[in-house]
């Protein structure tokens, strides 16, 4: 067996899989597939200050090798996580990780903030690519200044590791992943899903409620695997990888690529051990290729 222990930040990972936001629930609805202390980490559902309804439905499509969805980030709240759902699952034997969202800097920080308070979440995951609604819904994550304004706010309340969860949808995204670094950022997560759209040509109109939604699944893995390679080149942070993992081979690509964790995502929607599948895969690929640790293979391809 070849030792797949992984450190992001103060974070101590058994092995480098862990599951993307929104795919996994929190967990529980999982356990009767999959022995949940076999997984590295597991990444919450979106959080908000506030309870969320989300968008209309229709808000999931099937596409070609992808999904697109625009859920909306329906959740009841940092207070019912913290009052009902932190007590079940913070004795799970594995890291357990809180996604953050917001609508402003202040929003992401007092989330954050009250999640610090939880002895047994030892980390967050900040989706950036929430819309800022003092400037006129931007996303925060597709600009320098509004990404690192939100990594500044919830830096000085939040005092464990802080991933940083990164757009695709923009035109440089090192300058991105650079700008977060500075504000102490401990970690990148990339990426989040593409910006997509599916019409319905007999109705003649968009499939989604709010016509445009995220694209995730195998069809975004090579523009994931691309940005997952310049990123790790760009900051001295660890990069965590993600977007259209399916197996050890394209968990692989993604280390290999710089990533020194993935997230499996869409792929649990198929096969809710998947997760499990992919630690052993990945095992297995290095115990053939005679590599007694993961870290020898990450950031390999220059």
């Amino acid at each position: 067996m070849s030792n797949l222990n992984i450190k992001i930040g103060d974070l101590q990972l058994k092995n480098p899989v862990m599951t993307a936001s929104g795919t996994f629930g929190y967990g529980l609805e999982y356990a009767d597939f999959v022995n949940l202390s076999d997984i590295g980490a597991i990444i919450v559902k979106g959080t908000t200050l506030h309870h969320r309804e989300g968008n209309d439905y229709p808000r999931m499509a099937e596409t070609p090798s992808g999904m697109l969805n625009c859920v909306g980030l329906q959740n009841k709240g940092v207070d019912y996580f913290c009052n009902n759902i932190y007590p079940q699952v913070k004795d799970i034997d594995t890291n357990v990780i809180v996604n953050v969202s917001g609508s402003t800097p202040e929003d992401y920080a007092e989330c954050a903030a009250r999640i610090d308070r939880l002895e047994k979440i030892p980390a967050i995951e900040l989706n950036i690519s929430c819309p800022n609604v003092k400037d006129g819904g931007m996303a925060f994550g597709v600009t320098r200044k509004g990404a690192a304004e939100v990594v500044r706010a919830v830096r000085a309340r939040y005092h464990k590791t802080l991933i940083v969860k990164l757009s695709p949808n923009v035109t440089d995204i090192t300058e991105i992943a650079k700008a977060v670094e500075d504000e102490g950022a401990d970690a990148v997560s990339l990426i989040n899903t593409l910006m997509g759209m599916a019409i319905d040509i007999e109705r003649r109109k968009p499939v989604l409620s709010i016509k445009t939604g995220g694209l995730s699944g195998p069809a975004i893995k090579p523009v994931a695997v691309r940005m997952v390679w310049q990123v790790a080149r760009a900051v001295r942070i660890p990069v965590i990888g993600l977007g259209g993992i399916m197996n050890a081979k394209d968990a692989i690509e993604f280390f290999m690529a710089g990533a020194s964790a993935i997230q499996i995502g869409t792929a649990n929607f198929i096969d809710p051990t998947v997760s499990v599948k992919v630690r052993d895969g990945i095992n297995q690929w290095l115990d053939q290729h005679k590599v007694s640790s993961l870290s020898e293979i990450i950031g390999t391809v220059d």
